[in-house]
């Protein structure tokens, strides 16, 4: 395995990390953010992307937090999913946006409507046992982890981005 490929997994990895904090704490942890908006540069240069496609992703990255924040203003986004979003389009840039976006809408009404219909039934059943952020998923008025979502999304599509077919392009 090249270096190449070997800095590409650390965007799905990162991505799996958000998912998972988000679904025990319902918080994704600022740093996976952090990690991922400072790794891009050096692996696109690394894997030699195009300078065009790598400002078509900062843009679309720019953008997307633009987004996020007005979204985590009205309180329809959490903070860490507007950050781990923005992040997240940096790296599927401007060939995978559109089935990240698609595939992230699609996944967290998946989500959202297995988490309501859990959380309709589950008063019926005897005794919710279970670790406590297992609970927590489950209350009738609880938060969406949408970072599940974003995590989906971006491992669906990442295979197919032009930072991957870079990558392999260079193998």
């Amino acid at each position: 395995m090249t270096l190449a490929s070997l800095l590409c997994l650390l965007f799905p990895a990162m991505a799996i990390l958000a998912a998972v904090y988000d679904a025990r704490s319902m918080t994704i942890p600022n740093w996976i953010s952090i990690v991922l908006a400072l790794a891009y540069l050096p692996v696109t240069f690394i894997v030699g992307l195009p300078l065009a496609d790598i400002g078509w992703s900062l843009g679309i990255g720019f953008i997307a937090l633009v987004i996020g924040i007005a979204l985590f203003a009205f309180r329809i986004l959490g903070g860490g999913d507007a950050k781990l979003l923005a992040a997240s389009a940096m790296w599927v840039g401007l060939s995978g946006l559109l089935p990240f976006l698609l595939y992230t809408a699609l996944a967290g009404g998946a989500l959202s409507l297995l988490l309501l219909l859990a959380r309709k039934w589950m008063p019926l059943m005897p005794v919710v046992v279970g670790p406590r952020w297992m609970q927590r998923l489950l209350e009738p008025k609880g938060d969406i982890p949408y970072g599940i979502a974003i995590a989906v999304a971006a491992v669906l599509v990442y295979p197919q981005t032009a930072l991957v077919l870079a990558s392999i392009a260079m193998a």
